[in-house]
């Protein structure tokens, strides 16, 4: 059990996500009638700046904790229980903590997730300077910040759930963030119901568990997992993944529940940034880690994770080949990076899944506030085939573009590389993976190299594709863009040593070793025997082969993307039209969503169709068929007035319409509307919880 004295020295990790909280509702309430902006980006930055502060703190004080007790429990209050459930063939007493949970897992996601988090902040004064909306911007940026906090300081699965549904909430609200824009609010209810149905599947994981282990909370139901009492590849423990894997392919964007992600672009930029690199789709992968002692209780369950893992990074690659909306290149890109992350998890390399998300966070952040700054700049152009040598235009925003570009694609010893080919590695020496796995994830990583090299060559080089007008107004962007772009460059180059490879750690470099994520991460990832699940030492030799072969998917796609958009600019059209079935199939994102929408979309919106039908006409029908019969049958009769019955009649027809026009107006499709509304019915219970029981 956690040190009591520890969680008592550890209580201001509950000042994490309280900053956001109050920041959010600040800016919330007040922001738009009694706050200038200057006030409210004031709010808004403290908030994100204080919580990265503190998890500083709490990073450097776990770091003075042994090894083995780097399990801090704060518990807040008791939020509810529910009584005894059976468990097993007992009953066993069921309680609900609202707790949160430090350990080197939760701190390096804290690091993460406020860090980049607060440059983000930083940047949104600048890009979203001149937004009307500007005060609800920050509330939510804010509120996005809090959701995530909880998600990853979360003890147990409900409390981690919360955060789960509270970040799907914010991005709904932040992707429709311009709603007059019919494709913004489009966008942001694809993500919403898309990321319901991954909902699902993680309601059903957690239940199973709940119901299994008598116990939702991470510390009580992980040591049952591992204490030598279940079966490896127990249906159970497959069952369990299997639906929690389903609630991945949601939040972390995989097969077949990604596309909701390319569509996500619509929100402003720094949004982008922030659900790409830092919160939202993170969650995923962060779930199979927390969780790996279930995952190693089921081997067959992780081959499935890592074949979606491999087949999500190449197919999402093969998109981003054909893409020229800037945004949504990377937006398939983040598709294709997340897909290495679960492929990492699926080969039980979890830490290797961890260091692939913290480089990833930089570089992605990097690109999108990069494309952002191009947007700003250009008076919201997204199109690169009209963009084209903005290098001497905004010198500041290509050197760390290309930074950025550079990690991402693999240049040796940058933080990209280092997490990628330690996960290429992981894969080809695990029991789960091997070499075919292996050589999707090295075909995906030369994808990568050409379709970023490509973005990079027609925004910052070649012929300026763009009017006179634009010319005259392009400009690098201001401090308050620019230095976080600085920052993120300067992480995306040398993030890697958090897990540089370890045929370079020799003599003076050494010292690395203790800077190792890997080894840091030691205490939350569990230790399960007999499951048949192991890695090969591979040969020095061996390794050498594995990163020259990256190295060389790197130098290929940069070449062929040189070739086509430097020195030869008329071949991809010729290409295109050589191959025109396959150009117009990947162009085309190979009709998923068109495919989606017939089998799905529309026979639901059928369904309702008729059911309104069936409404208006034979209910309807049967009510005034009935009506008319009364009238006619009490005409008959000399005592019972025909008035009455009429009055009866057409009295149950408008106290019924009386109560759908009281009803309809608490429906207003606001979602502030519903949220102040569950509030107000949760305390008058309370009051009369305590006034009747107290």
């Amino acid at each position: 059990m956690p040190d009591t004295g520890l969680s008592q020295a550890f209580w201001y990790i509950t000042l994490i996500p309280l900053f956001p909280a109050i920041g959010a509702f600040l800016n919330g309430v007040f922001g738009r009638k009694f706050f200038t902006k200057k006030v409210i980006h004031t709010i808004a930055l403290g908030a994100a700046g204080l919580a990265f502060l503190v998890s500083v703190i709490a990073f450097f004080h776990l770091l003075q904790v042994p090894s083995e007790e780097r399990h801090i429990v704060v518990t807040l209050y008791e939020w509810f229980v529910p009584g005894t459930l059976l468990v097993k063939g007992h009953l066993a007493q069921i309680s609900v903590p609202v707790e949160f949970l430090l350990d080197p897992l939760s701190a390096v996601m804290l690091l993460v997730v406020t860090g980049v988090g607060f440059l983000i902040h930083i940047y949104s004064t600048g890009y979203m300077a001149d937004d009307p909306g500007y005060h609800r911007f920050f509330s939510y940026l804010n509120l996005f910040l809090f959701a995530m906090l909880i998600l990853v300081l979360g003890s147990s699965f409900l409390l981690l759930f919360v955060g789960w549904e509270g970040v799907g909430l914010c991005s709904y609200l932040l992707i429709g963030f311009y709603a007059s824009k019919d494709s913004a609010a489009n966008a942001g209810k694809k993500a919403f119901l898309v990321n319901r149905v991954g909902d699902l599947g993680f309601l059903i994981g957690m239940m199973l568990v709940l119901v299994h282990f008598g116990s939702l909370r991470f510390l009580e139901v992980f040591p049952q997992v591992i204490s030598g009492n279940f079966q490896v590849n127990d249906p159970l423990f497959i069952g369990i993944c299997l639906a929690l894997l389903v609630g991945v392919t949601g939040k972390s964007a995989q097969i077949p529940l990604y596309v909701w992600l390319p569509d996500a672009m619509e929100g402003p930029t720094p949004v982008s940034a922030l659900i790409h690199a830092a919160t939202m789709v993170t969650a995923g992968v962060y779930l199979i880690v927390r969780c790996n002692a279930l995952f190693q209780m089921a081997p067959q369950a992780m081959v499935v994770v890592a074949i979606i893992g491999a087949a999500t990074a190449l197919y999402a690659a093969t998109i981003g080949t054909t893409q020229f909306d800037i945004k949504r290149v990377l937006a398939y890109s983040t598709i294709s990076q997340l897909g290495y992350m679960v492929l990492a998890a699926g080969v039980a390399a979890f830490s290797s899944a961890i260091f692939h998300l913290v480089t990833h966070a930089f570089f992605k952040a990097l690109l999108f506030l990069g494309a952002g700054s191009i947007i700003h700049a250009m008076h919201h152009q997204q199109d690169m085939r009209y963009m084209g040598g903005l290098k001497k235009y905004m010198p500041t925003t290509y050197w760390t573009f290309t930074a950025a570009t550079l990690a991402i694609t693999g240049f040796p010893l940058l933080s990209g590389f280092c997490s990628k080919d330690e996960i290429l590695a992981e894969t080809y020496a695990s029991s789960l993976g091997g070499p075919l796995l292996w050589l999707v994830g090295v075909i995906a990583a030369g994808f990568t190299s050409f379709y970023m090299f490509r973005a990079w060559f027609m925004t910052f080089h070649g012929e300026e594709r763009f009017d006179e007008h634009t010319r005259e107004h392009l400009h690098e962007s201001p401090k308050n863009m620019t230095i976080p772009l600085a920052i993120l460059g300067v992480l995306s180059i040398i993030g890697g040593i958090f897990g540089f490879p370890k045929l370079f750690r020799v003599g003076p470099l050494r010292f690395l070793d203790g800077l190792s994520i890997e080894h840091f991460l030691e205490p939350s990832i569990y230790h399960v025997a007999k499951t048949g699940i192991h890695h090969t030492e591979l040969s020095h030799a061996v390794e050498w082969g594995l990163m020259g072969t990256s190295v060389a998917a790197f130098l290929i796609g940069l070449g062929i993307a040189y070739v086509l958009y430097v020195k030869r600019t008329d071949l991809p059209a010729k290409i295109a039209d050589a191959i025109r079935p396959i150009y117009v199939l990947v162009f085309n994102k190979y009709y998923v969503d068109e495919i989606y929408s017939a089998l799905i979309v529309r026979p639901v919106l059928r369904f309702g169709e008729f059911l309104a039908w069936f409404d208006r006409t034979v209910i309807d029908g049967v009510v005034n068929g009935t009506a008319w019969m009364t009238r006619t049958i009490s005409s008959g009769f000399v005592l019972f007035d025909t008035h009455v019955v009429d009055g009866l009649v057409n009295g149950a027809a408008e106290g019924v319409a009386a109560l759908g026009r009281t009803l309809r107006r608490a429906h207003t499709g606001v979602v502030q509307s519903y949220v102040y509304g569950a509030l107000t019915i949760a305390f008058f219970f309370i009051f009369v919880f305590l006034l009747l029981f107290t």
